[in-house]
């Protein structure tokens, strides 16, 4: 009896401790992984394939290029507007490269869906690059026109103004973040289409030749068209050390290696973003320190390491926030692209340093990659729900997700439950103001997130918190596919 009694008093306490939130089960990471691959299909744009797997979405953008005579449909839509930004579309398209080749064999299954993710941003960065000689089209639609309207991409009626840089209005930025994608992306198809894979490396040669040779901010050439959409707030040195090391990994050749120690290591912030680069560079670059015990590269452990220590919320060298709830807190505007792209550099540094048996010190603070792990995996779970509100960030995973996301597909009826067109100005009654949730749940999407306080309010047009963009989900591939691979 007395045994029964027992047990029946652990079962109300596992109860009511599940009831109250203390014990949670370890989150799904490869539903996760795989909605967050699944997303990439809502945000095209171009002709959509038989294999199109987010159906309330049709073609858009098929005049794309036509004013300039050139050929730029395809691509990917940068967040919830109907903007070609390529400088983000890059960079997204070299992080989902890099979470391929670190993470992979981890993927299972879902690795065919991250080549296909990628392909379809790198058949168009292709095409902008080699379309006019001596051009790099960088962007198509004029965001200060688009954002005035609240239409679906496939009825879009505004002017799809193409963007380019040249030798005489530069951007190096742009150019060299669209080699780092072309370069990444050729090692990820190098064993699986060594003809494509070719195209993208002869490619990603000729525009980091022209970011070099050529060198400015594009935020100066194209002014209103970028800014303050996608300025380049940070320069462009950081994007020609992160091409110029991409370059290397790609090739191995000394010529990439040259401009990688000329540059060095001295700028060393505490972000990573689709606008910073430094960070990225700096682990990446350290990976031929750790694992090829490569001296050379020293510099680059040293800073990737100071960035790690000043990440740690137990490190005396931190200079990062942390919300009551556990979360990274870096701006207040769409927040978890810092938290998404730093858990990236977070998990890869540990794994550079778990296959080396490598430790490293912040002051007094012993740093081993469980350190980092740790951390690490405490961002990933936040964004899936484990937080004070019971929120999970990324649309479609778990019970409790944002429902009125700051997206204009999502949230306007599809052209097959409403066949009309929706103009510019129709979508903001009855749907934009409208406090129902959106008709078409963009699966895998993770917004911009909550505040410092933990909240979320989750307004539509709340941007800054309810938008979602594809180099936050992009970031977040990486992490998922480690921890998919490991623990579930």
């Amino acid at each position: 009896m007395t045994m029964r009694r027992g047990a029946a008093f652990c079962l109300l306490l596992s109860l009511s401790l599940v009831l109250l939130g203390f014990v949670q089960a370890k989150p799904n990471y490869k539903d996760a992984l795989a909605k967050s691959l699944l997303f990439f299909h809502g945000q095209r744009s171009g002709r959509l394939p038989a294999s199109q797997r987010v159906s309330w979405r049709s073609d858009s953008g098929l005049s794309d290029g036509f004013s300039a005579h050139v050929d730029l449909t395809g691509g990917y839509y940068d967040a919830g507007d109907n903007v070609k930004f390529n400088f983000p579309m890059a960079f997204t398209t070299t992080m989902l490269s890099w979470s391929s080749l670190e993470y992979g064999k981890r993927m299972g299954p879902e690795l065919a869906n991250a080549r296909a993710a990628i392909r379809w941003a790198t058949d168009y960065l292709l095409k902008c690059a080699t379309a006019t000689p001596g051009k790099l089209y960088v962007g198509v639609g004029d965001p200060n026109v688009d954002h005035k309207c609240w239409e679906r991409p496939e009825d879009m009626d505004t002017s799809r103004t193409v963007y380019s840089v040249s030798a005489s209005s530069p951007g190096s930025d742009v150019a060299g973040e669209t080699a780092a994608a072309l370069a990444a992306a050729s090692m990820v198809f190098r064993k699986v289409d060594s003809k494509y894979s070719g195209l993208l490396l002869r490619t990603a040669r000729k525009v980091f030749q022209f970011a070099m040779q050529y060198q400015g901010a594009y935020s100066d050439s194209l002014g209103s068209a970028v800014c303050p959409f996608y300025c380049s707030y940070s320069g462009y040195k950081d994007e020609l050390l992160w091409g110029a090391a991409w370059m290397f990994r790609a090739t191995n050749e000394m010529s990439y290696y040259k401009i990688v120690k000329s540059m060095g290591a001295d700028n060393q912030p505490d972000l990573f973003s689709w606008d910073n680069k430094y960070a990225g560079a700096h682990v990446l670059l350290s990976r031929r320190a750790l694992l090829n015990n490569d001296k050379n590269f020293e510099q680059f452990e040293g800073a990737a390491e100071n960035f790690m220590c000043r990440i740690l919320p137990n490190s005396p060298y931190k200079t990062t926030q942390y919300t009551q709830g556990g979360l990274m807190y870096k701006l207040p505007e769409s927040n978890l692209q810092y938290v998404t792209a730093i858990t990236f550099l977070l998990t890869t540094y540990a794994k550079y340093m778990k296959s080396t048996k490598h430790t490293f010190n912040c002051g007094n603070l012993l740093v081993t990659p469980n350190s980092l792990l740790y951390v690490a995996k405490r961002q990933v779970d936040y964004i899936l729900g484990e937080n004070p509100i019971g929120m999970s960030y990324m649309v479609g995973f778990g019970p409790n997700f944002p429902k009125r996301i700051h997206h204009r597909g999502s949230s306007l009826p599809s052209l097959t439950s409403h066949p009309q067109a929706i103009g510019c100005d129709g979508g903001f009654q009855p749907f934009f103001y409208s406090a129902n949730p959106n008709p078409n749940i963009l699966t895998g999407a993770i917004v911009g997130g909550p505040n410092q306080n933990d909240g979320y309010p989750d307004q539509r047009s709340d941007y800054s918190h309810s938008e979602p963009a594809t180099y936050i989900t992009a970031a977040m591939v990486g992490p998922l596919s480690y921890f998919a691979g490991t623990l579930n």
